[in-house]
């Protein structure tokens, strides 16, 4: 089925977003677990899987259209050098991702291409849930401070 051009275009953008995603959250999660913050690690980790399940349905869609899914580009990672920074990053990095979501969802029922409609608006529900936990660690770090934040989230082992 030869999908619009313009439907691949957006497809192969949120893909480009999505495999931006799965590096920026991975390596977070990495820098937690080194920083022994193992709640944060295992939260960016299972991030960064998820993010990777959304790319290889984004993949398919876009071959079953007869698109060529395009895997060698990558956005800006923006990466923090502490907690606070990295969590504002990924605020900012999820805003982005969801206008440019929102855009694809808004082309894909003008094209009346229900079935890439239904992919992003799943893609588009995880992941305002997931800037909702970020708005809550927003929130704990501004209420409990810092310090307080990091020690909750570091692991109860040892």
């Amino acid at each position: 089925m030869k999908g619009e051009a313009r439907i691949l275009d957006l497809l192969n953008k949120v893909l480009t977003v999505e495999l931006t995603s799965i590096n920026r959250y991975f390596l977070h999660a990495r820098m937690y677990k080194n920083w022994g913050l193992d709640r944060l690690n295992e939260h960016n980790y299972k991030k960064s899987i998820k993010d990777m399940k959304q790319a290889d349905d984004l993949i398919e869609r876009i071959l079953f259209l007869e698109g060529l899914p395009n895997l060698q580009k990558l956005n800006r990672l923006m990466i923090g050098e502490h907690t606070e920074e990295m969590i504002q990053a990924d605020h900012d990095f999820q805003l982005e991702q969801m206008v440019l979501l929102r855009e694809a969802i808004e082309a894909s029922e003008k094209a009346r291409d229900f079935v890439t409609r239904d992919l992003l608006v799943d893609i588009l529900d995880y992941e305002e849930d997931y800037l909702d936990w970020i708005e809550t660690q927003q929130y704990q770090i501004a209420h409990m401070t810092i310090e307080n934040y990091l020690q909750a989230n570091m692991s109860d082992e040892d």
